[in-house]
């Protein structure tokens, strides 16, 4: 798709929170990146409720460099929300991340470019050599990436690396809350997404405070359960609730046959068997359960039907105007 004259093809998101010592370069290093490519370009710096001077660091970046644009949060609301204000504010086809610290190298981008015009909707960065300490930062990027990869399906080496590529299509539908900023890739996968990753360069950090640490990592694990919700029964959660709920009553039935088994072939006394108090409370979790599954599935269908949302997602079409 061609785009207007006026509309940038390239939209830069870059959240930020705390990085006024970093701003003046990354906005001279962009500039230049962006000028050497042959599309139009905008910038979308967000400060996150930043409590330094990071926000008039962003209003100079704008007065000089054309195509910047900036948007300060209320508050500090993660790096979650600052991306999907980014997303909401850009207006190009595609669509790059870029993390404010310095440490992704802007000049991956055209790398990233010439990767997805091969045929692909994300490209996601992979930092090969990070310049990080291996112990709280590298080890649990590395436990974290191989567990979401088995749960989603969508195998990548990086998924915390903030430099990726979208066409816009894959993006703009996602609605992000939390801390499920690691798993947008993810999502543009379950979309239909064809997912390539390239590795890119990966520079320490010299100014500033990072703002991460070891204890994201548990974050991660309870992510995960509501991302394989969100794939795999958010449009069928009876499967989930309702499965669980039918195993759940199978075990206590089973239980319950045995204690009767017991009684009448073996004489012991049901009152001397907690089996039998085990198979009721199997039973009734597993009603419960059933009936959750049912309430669950009335909730998805309003959820679709007020939202007028479909249960699915079109990679493209021929023969319309």
């Amino acid at each position: 798709m061609t785009p207007k004259p006026d509309q940038p093809y390239l939209s830069v998101l870059i959240p930020v929170y705390n990085e006024e010592e970093n701003l003046p370069e990354l906005g001279e290093e962009l500039s230049s990146v962006l000028k050497s490519l042959t599309m139009t370009s905008e910038v979308v710096l967000v400060d996150d409720g930043s409590t330094d001077s990071s926000y008039a660091e962003i209003q100079k970046l704008v007065k000089r460099y054309p195509g910047f644009k900036g948007v300060r949060l209320g508050r500090n609301v993660g790096q979650t929300a600052a991306l999907s204000a980014a997303i909401k504010h850009a207006s190009g086809e595609l669509l790059a991340c870029l993390d404010a610290d310095m440490q992704n190298d802007p000049r991956d981008l055209a790398r990233l470019i010439d990767v997805l015009n091969e045929g692909y909707d994300v490209v996601s960065g992979w930092r090969k050599d990070r310049k990080d300490p291996w112990l709280n930062r590298r080890l649990p990027s590395q436990l974290a990436n191989g567990l979401i990869s088995w749960i989603t399906g969508v195998e990548l080496h990086d998924y915390g690396c903030t430099l990726k590529l979208y066409r816009a299509k894959y993006l703009k539908p996602l609605r992000l809350y939390g801390e499920m900023h690691r798993f947008v890739t993810a999502f543009a996968g379950f979309l239909g997404a064809r997912v390539a990753e390239l590795p890119v360069n990966h520079r320490p950090r010299t100014r500033g405070v990072s703002k991460y640490g070891i204890a994201r990592t548990f974050k991660v694990v309870l992510d995960l359960l509501t991302v394989k919700f969100m794939d795999a029964y958010l449009a069928k959660p009876i499967y989930l609730f309702g499965g669980g709920g039918v195993v759940m009553g199978l075990l206590g039935a089973v239980m319950a046959a045995f204690t009767l088994y017991k009684k009448f072939y073996l004489h012991t006394f049901v009152k001397d068997q907690p089996l039998f108090q085990i198979s009721i409370f199997f039973a009734l979790i597993g009603f419960q359960l059933i009936l959750l599954g049912l309430l669950a599935e009335i909730l998805v269908r309003v959820y679709f039907d007020i939202k007028d949302k479909p249960s699915y997602f079109v990679r493209e079409s021929a023969g319309f105007d």
